[in-house]
């Protein structure tokens, strides 16, 4: 068992006591005194950064489940996931850096001598680090590493594990049996404990007060680039660096936008994608308008979408499987005449969210994944209509011991109506 004395010196200043959520990472420039929304102050008060006891819970429940899974270790090479259980925040490079987890001991670093001193200003000195000089195999002493502490030949892998290392580590230390390490990677980050959702969910509600204030800014023959300035801007007046893609006309159609332009005419649908983060922690929220009076068939599909964003919002509960929440949307959409398939809602119901703005689990077709709770998606159904609008209304949401709600509040009413006055 590991406690928090272990990780008392990580990732700098994340890891001091401080007063006030505007030292939050994400909030640096925020001054609670302009927070206008009571909610969202509210939330900000309570929230607090990720601590030593965070990593040292997050740790342990690594141990469990490489003990379960009778795993030797657990390599992680930079990225979230070493955030996630150490708060060291390093670069990806040609060069092997990374920690190996093994059950009951601290992280055993692998280091390049010569980057040393600089990795002992982020981590502990209780946690060793072994290094290898340029002329040496870092796969090698990864084996070796495993051969001193390892109680087994099966090194589990972080599964977003660079290539080269994978092919490295089998010519070097092919005695070693190598297996994806996701069991205890996506075992830890895909369920999230109370703080980690708070951040999620002050994050989503930035989010969707910076839309709702650029909205009203939207004119005739503006830019997409020049709502998406505003929204930057406004998501800046609440703390954090933020944005959003806006897609105007035609090109709403493509679920991820479109390289053509156009400036704003009146009839335009305007889709707008983006998020923030807080500590780290992503949002992601899609509102769909129409710049003047909508159509009947616009106004028809939103509801259409919206009428399947609640299905799956009902369907996403502890124990259903993930594709049951996809379906419960699509099913939807496909009565509503704008099937079969992905014919017009082309892509999965939603992703996972947390420290990645996409990560697991998915909400897909063939995804049997049991949920539980603490998990967290995104729920954004959409219809397209090739070449002409799309409209998708895209929400976050956490699952709880008996269903699921959407973070951040703030739901799409209409059309006309992005933003519920909650």
């Amino acid at each position: 068992m590991i406690d928090r004395r272990h990780f008392l010196k990580v990732s700098g200043a994340s890891l001091i006591s401080l007063a006030g959520y505007g030292k939050l990472k994400g909030l640096e420039n925020s001054d609670q005194e302009t927070i206008k929304d009571i909610k969202l102050a509210r939330l900000l008060k309570e929230i607090k950064p990720v601590g030593a006891e965070d990593y040292a819970e997050r740790i342990n429940k690594a141990f469990r489940l490489l003990k379960e899974n009778k795993l030797a270790a657990l390599f992680v090479e930079p990225g979230p996931t070493m955030q996630y259980f150490t708060g060291v925040n390093w670069w990806r490079s040609e060069r092997t850096f990374g920690f190996l987890l093994f059950p009951e001991r601290l992280p055993v670093w692998i280091c390049s001598a010569f980057e040393l001193d600089r990795a002992r200003e982020m981590i502990s000195s209780e946690q060793e680090i072994r290094t290898w000089e340029e002329n040496e195999s870092p796969f090698a002493l990864i084996g070796l590493t495993v051969k001193d502490y390892g109680q087994d030949k099966k090194l589990a892998v972080e599964p977003s594990t660079r290539s080269f290392i994978i092919y490295g580590l089998k010519k070097e230390a092919s005695y070693l049996e190598i297996v994806d390490g996701s069991v205890v990677s996506d075992g830890c980050r895909g369920i999230k404990t109370e703080k980690e959702i708070r951040y999620l969910e002050a994050a989503n509600r930035i989010t969707k007060l910076a839309y709702r204030e650029a909205f009203k800014k939207i004119k005739e023959g503006m830019t997409a680039e020049e709502l998406a300035n505003f929204i930057r801007e406004e998501h800046a007046r609440l703390g954090v660096s933020g944005s959003g893609g806006p897609s105007f006309g035609p090109a709403s159609s493509f679920p991820h936008g479109s390289r053509q332009r156009k400036n704003l005419s009146p009839g335009d649908v305007v889709l707008v994608d983006g998020g923030c983060k807080v500590e780290g922690y992503s949002s992601d929220v899609t509102r769909t308008i129409v710049f003047g009076r909508p159509t009947e068939e616009q106004k028809k599909i939103w509801e259409i979408v919206r009428k399947a964003q609640k299905a799956a919002l009902k369907a996403c509960r502890p124990g259903a499987a993930c594709e049951d929440v996809d379906r419960a949307a699509r099913k939807v959409i496909e009565e509503a005449g704008y099937g079969p398939g992905y014919k017009f809602f082309s892509h999965r119901l939603g992703h996972g969210i947390g420290l990645e703005g996409h990560e697991y689990p998915y909400l897909v077709q063939g995804n049997k994944l049991k949920i539980q709770p603490g998990m967290t998606f995104s729920n954004e159904p959409g219809i397209y209509l090739k070449g002409r609008y799309g409209i998708r209304i895209e929400d976050c949401m956490v699952v709880t011991e008996d269903g699921a709600r959407i973070l951040g509040g703030l739901e799409a009413q209409s059309l006309e109506e992005p933003f519920a006055a909650d």
